[in-house]
């Protein structure tokens, strides 16, 4: 029969060490420019000290005991020692002078918080809080790191001390990479272990040499080196960055990143971040001295500040400030924030007042207009309002109103100031099956431009428009049964009569206003470009319709929405004549086949002439996250002019166990050509990864007049490293998102 003998008396103190949590006040900011760590199946090592003892106890099990004066124990066979620290387990165990040494021997097996080990023997001695283990085989609690040491010391001051050991964060049996040292030690009160005369195994092989070596042993923000990237393109040779991370306080950091290119030089790239309590935001900075791929070796760079935070209780501050050296910067250096395709940087500085009736935004928005680009007017400022309040259950109230300031870098160009109000009275009914809304708006605008001579706009311009309209839905619901699947219908359709009164615009400039596309949701939108220079009169009526599919659960497996505008007399206003009685008949689709098909289309016809104006089509196979097949096409009859007609083809799969190929073309129809190719091979085991990658795709250079090629190419490949545990995870997802275009799930079913 096991006895249990409860030694109190011996009050022995087993070391410990303060863990890497205890000792770091982390703020809740992500890794830098990296994907959280991601590990394989292997279960991290968990400690739980429900069962320890209070403090300056010991609890020792076994099966049996022998107890000499009171000052030496013997115990033998499955000895269980705990104390209010760790907890030992060993075939048997002796205690001398009344617990101030402790020896375990045979299968032992010691926990704590911070590590796990076995070892053929362990002697503890407590006056010295100093704990020793030999022959050893050990695994980091809490984080997926083990490997094996001759000696293990635990030392209450100093911390822990591995000789001649090894290190990975592989499984055992799998190491695939490992750190082996003549000494590792895991200091008191840091974050960091450091070895002594390492060398890096990559399986069998060495690899290098290092005499110092530091790696994380937490997965919290410290500072150090992270690991590299290394590419290659026609744009800059070469490619190598090295990244180091500077962990200067737990709500500031930085990142600074010098980036080798063999045909440009030496770029120096740093990110600047800061959290409190009631702001964030980061400073970005790229800068190139002296290009050499460049005539003339131009200084070249690339900012970016953005801040939000609270000012008081209701009042947000908002930046997003974008700056560059020149047009082609984006083109040959590339940028995380914009793609090689954009024509403007968006700079903005915002105020914002929330309460629960009233809104106030202010706001200064500019460009950094890229390329021969038409200038866009920048709106310095503007000043929006919106007051909403309700009158009882069935009368609403609402005011938007508007103040804003358009200049534009061409000193010829007109300029204005628009002052704006648009009250509006509504009367609502809703229930759970229908809605009625009846709401009428008066637009009063008024215009001071300047610059209008030699054109037909007017220096002073009042404009004053009333709106009325009538909107209704409603919500059928019934059970049905699909291919012997249980399913609940829906029916809703949709109707809506707009009336706007007409006023000649045409001596109002176009500041901030373009024609809108349409979908079925912007049928019922009533109004037909952004902003306010433009504000289309209506008379018509719109029918629309949506139905779903949803099954047990509540998820959608179909939808499907049509809607038509019928137009009961012409549109007087220039920007937006027609020509026909009704709009394009706008339809959408979202249908879920089964678990692994999905579809989507938008599509819309012109019905006096069944010519298709817009489409948008997608068609993805899905087994689970690492396999799926999508091809897409993309239609625009007229975009400024030209025919849009694009085809792309998207594709992940696993090769093997291990290895994932990616892969992704777009083709354009209308010119003969690839857009873009893009192709991606990984093998990725559960601790580490390499990654190979080929691009091709068009250029976008623009050249000494500011105007963009749209026939040259740029191609190169790049190629990743990634060991995990101690840098970036490797996963497929970023290889999906790289490139021009990226992946995206074709369809937006709940």
């Amino acid at each position: 029969m096991r006895k249990t003998c409860a030694m109190v008396v011996f009050a022995t103190y087993l070391p410990t060490v303060a863990s890497a949590q205890e000792t770091t006040d982390s703020a809740p900011m992500t890794e830098p420019n990296q994907a959280p760590l991601a590990f394989c199946a292997v279960e991290p090592v968990t400690f739980t000290s429900s069962q320890l003892m209070p403090e300056g106890h010991i609890k020792v099990q076994a099966d049996r005991t022998e107890i000499i004066e009171n000052t030496v124990a013997l115990f033998s066979g499955h000895v269980d020692i705990t104390s209010d620290t760790a907890q030992i387990s060993a075939s048997q165990a002796q205690v001398n002078g009344n617990g101030k040494d402790l020896i375990a021997k045979g299968n032992v097996t010691y926990q704590d918080a911070q590590i796990k080990v076995e070892s053929d023997a362990v002697t503890l001695r407590s006056e010295e809080e100093r704990l020793e283990m030999i022959n050893t085989r050990y695994q980091l609690t809490g984080f997926v790191g083990q490997g094996a040491a001759k000696d293990i010391v635990l030392d209450t001051d100093t911390g822990i001390s591995l000789k001649n050991v090894s290190f990975t964060t592989c499984p055992a049996g799998g190491e695939d990479w490992q750190i082996r040292a003549s000494e590792i030690s895991l200091e008191k009160g840091t974050v960091w272990g450091q070895a002594k005369h390492t060398r890096f195994y990559i399986a069998d092989v060495p690899v290098f040499y290092l005499p110092y070596f530091a790696f994380p042993i937490s997965n919290q923000r410290q500072t150090g080196l992270l690991f590299p990237e290394l590419t290659s393109s026609r744009r800059t040779g070469v490619d190598y960055t090295q990244p180091f991370y500077w962990n200067i306080a737990p709500n500031y950091d930085m990142t600074i990143s010098p980036r080798l290119m063999t045909l440009r030089g030496v770029q120096l790239n740093t990110e600047f971040r800061y959290l409190t309590d009631t702001s964030q935001g980061k400073a970005y900075i790229e800068y190139l001295p002296s290009d050499t791929d460049i005539a003339g070796n131009p200084n070249r760079y690339f900012y970016r500040l953005e801040h939000q935070g609270l000012i008081g209780d209701n009042w947000l501050l908002n930046v997003d400030f974008n700056g560059l050296s020149d047009n082609n910067y984006l083109v040959d250096l590339g940028s995380d924030y914009y793609s090689r395709a954009d024509t403007h940087l968006y700079r903005s500085v915002g105020l914002s007042y929330y309460s629960e009736k009233l809104s106030i935004n202010m706001q200064i928005k500019d460009f950094e207009v890229l390329g021969n680009t038409p200038d866009s007017y920048r709106a310095v400022p503007e000043i929006k309002m919106n007051y909403r309040t309700s009158f009882g259950r069935f009368l609403e109230f609402n005011v938007d109103s508007e103040v804003a300031h358009f200049d534009n870098t061409l000193e010829t160009a007109p300029t204005a100031t628009r002052f704006h109000i648009a009250p509006t009275l509504a009367v609502p009914f809703r229930s759970a099956w229908g809605e009625l809304i009846a709401e009428t708006t008066l637009f009063q605008t008024i215009y001071r431009q300047d610059n209008v001579e030699g054109t037909q706009l007017k220096e002073d311009v009042e404009r004053t428009l009333g709106q009325a309209r009538l909107y209704g839905a409603l919500y059928f619901e019934r059970d049905s049964s699909w291919f012997n699947d249980d399913l609940s219908m829906t029916l809703e359709p949709k109707v809506q009569y707009l009336y706007t009164s007409y006023e000649d615009q045409t001596a109002i400039g176009f500041y901030d206003s373009t024609p809108l596309l349409t979908d079925v949701e912007g049928l019922f939108r009533g109004q037909e470009f952004t902003g306010l220079d433009r504000i289309s009169d209506n008379n018509q009526i719109t029918l629309g319709a949506t139905t779903r599919l949803l099954d047990k659960n509540n998820r959608e497996q179909l939808v499907l929405s049509v809607g038509q505008i019928f137009y009961l007399e012409d549109n007087k206003v220039i920007a937006a004549t027609k020509n026909q009685d009704r709009s394009a008949l706008a339809a959408e689709v979202d249908w879920r086949f089964n678990q692994n098909w999905f579809f989507h289309t938008d599509v819309q016809v012109t019905t006096d002439t069944d010519k298709v104006d817009l489409s948008s089509t997608g068609i993805e196979y899905r087994k689970d996250d690492a396999r799926f097949i999508q091809v897409n096409h993309r239609y625009v009859r007229d975009l400024s002019g030209e025919t849009i007609s694009q085809v792309g083809i998207s594709a992940s799969w696993p090769i093997s166990e291990n290895w994932q190929w990616v892969g992704r073309t777009y083709r354009d129809i209308e010119r003969n050509r690839s857009v873009e190719t893009y192709a991606g091979i990984q093998y990725e085991s559960c601790c580490w990864a390499v990654r190979l990658v080929a691009q091709r795709s068009l250029n976008n250079r623009y050249n000494a007049l500011g105007e963009q090629s749209i026939d040259d190419f740029d191609s190169g490949v790049s190629l990743q490293f990634i060991f995990k545990g101690i840098g970036s995870s490797g996963t497929r997802r970023s290889m999906l998102e790289d490139g021009m275009f990226g992946y995206r799930q074709p369809y937006s079913l709940n």
